[in-house]
């Protein structure tokens, strides 16, 4: 089987011959840490793991096993970022922080030990504080919508349809990621000023939600005319540890209509996998995505109550998962992570679930340990039968 074949016989509740190895990866400072403290200097960690793994296919007597990219591949060529961003600019540096504009409008606040482009991209854990959010009002909002132009010129990769042509024959999972609409008026309002509107003027996020709908739409649509991916991702952190941010209700009210709307475009044109990605505790929200055709949720964080062996227990095979494995477990190391793979085993042969960290992998935990939880999960998905 193909790289491609594993994820989607796996999320689909079929027979893949091994499940895809997707343990996580560390960002920036993780990666510092390791490379310090047992992996090779200047060596990119997960090649180390690979090699690792095959070492040990090697001792046992299997062939070795050429391993896919960590994740499904969002290389579809398409943006849905605003287009002109705005300027990144440094506005203040003082007592250790800068505060800046970032290329979303907002003015943000961080420590100078990192660059403001950490904003732009989640290289690391990046601790932000947010001052201003670009829409405060509907003056804001009407200047803001310009800068989502469908057509716009560069919303797709050059040569587009070559590039498309050459997706259709490819062997490894095609993601398209787009943000969900409490994320991206998150983005536009700041949390404060969305909550507010939601109680104030629920007219004007109805009406900032239609146009993200339509723009994701007419956004998506050149694109699934030319190949059909195997999963749409929507991002959308709407939970705290415990609760969602929102209720279910006003999940139904202001955010299902659009998922409603990308899901039916997206499965019209074939497109099999439907996920939502949060943090936080989701259970409350799982029915209300379930009711507007996700079929997968990730990243599962176990600290904020998320229990994937019960909700596979009672919504069977309607969800699939990704993520789920504790990353305090793989911390600690020793008897509490192998009693998280055993927690976690009895979903892995359910099918429905590709495992992995349920977030970035963060710098507690050690190059042993990450090594140790990494062979241990290659056993338990196959690749080291």
């Amino acid at each position: 089987m193909t790289h491609r074949d594993r994820f989607l016989e796996t999320l689909l509740f079929g027979s893949p011959d091994r499940i895809p190895f997707t343990p996580g990866s560390g960002r920036e400072s993780t990666r510092r840490v390791w490379q310090e403290h047992g992996c090779p200097a200047g060596r990119d960690c997960m090649e180390v793991i690979y090699e690792r793994l095959n070492a040990e296919r090697a001792r046992r007597g299997l062939p070795p096993a050429g391993f896919a990219p960590e994740q499904p591949l969002s290389d579809c060529g398409v943006s849905f970022r605003m287009i002109p961003s705005f300027e990144e600019k440094i506005l203040e540096h003082r007592d250790g922080h800068y505060i800046v504009q970032d290329w979303m409008g907002a003015i943000t606040e961080i420590s100078d030990e990192y660059d403001y482009t950490y904003i732009r991209n989640p290289v690391d854990f990046v601790t932000r504080k947010w001052h201003r959010f670009p829409v405060q009002n509907r003056d804001d909002w009407e200047a803001m919508k310009p800068r989502f132009d469908p057509k716009h010129p560069d919303r797709y990769v050059p040569a587009f349809d070559a590039h498309c042509a050459a997706l259709r024959g490819r062997d490894h999972p095609l993601t398209v990621s787009l943000n969900g609409p409490f994320w991206q008026l998150r983005e536009f309002c700041g949390f404060e000023g969305l909550c507010t509107f939601l109680l104030t003027d629920p007219g004007f996020v109805h009406e900032m939600v239609g146009f993200w709908t339509a723009f994701c739409v007419e956004t998506l649509r050149p694109l699934l005319h030319r190949v059909t991916p195997d999963m749409l991702h929507f991002s959308e952190d709407m939970a705290f540890k415990e609760h969602p941010m929102i209720s279910p209700g006003m999940a139904r009210e202001f955010c299902a209509p659009c998922y409603r709307a990308v899901v039916e475009e997206a499965k019209g044109a074939g497109v099999p996998v439907i996920a939502m990605d949060s943090d936080g505790r989701v259970d409350l929200l799982l029915p209300v995505w379930l009711e507007c055709g996700i079929n997968c949720v990730d990243p599962m964080e176990v600290a904020a109550g998320n229990d994937i062996a019960a909700l596979r227990e009672h919504y069977g095979r309607r969800l699939a998962f990704c993520g789920g494995i504790d990353k305090r477990a793989m911390a600690a190391g020793g008897g509490l992570l192998n009693a998280e793979l055993a927690r976690i085993r009895p979903v892995v042969e359910s099918g429905g679930y590709i495992p992995g960290c349920d977030h970035g992998v963060p710098p507690d935990v050690s190059w042993p340990n990450f090594t140790d939880y990494c062979l241990q999960l290659a056993g338990m998905t196959g690749w080291l039968r």
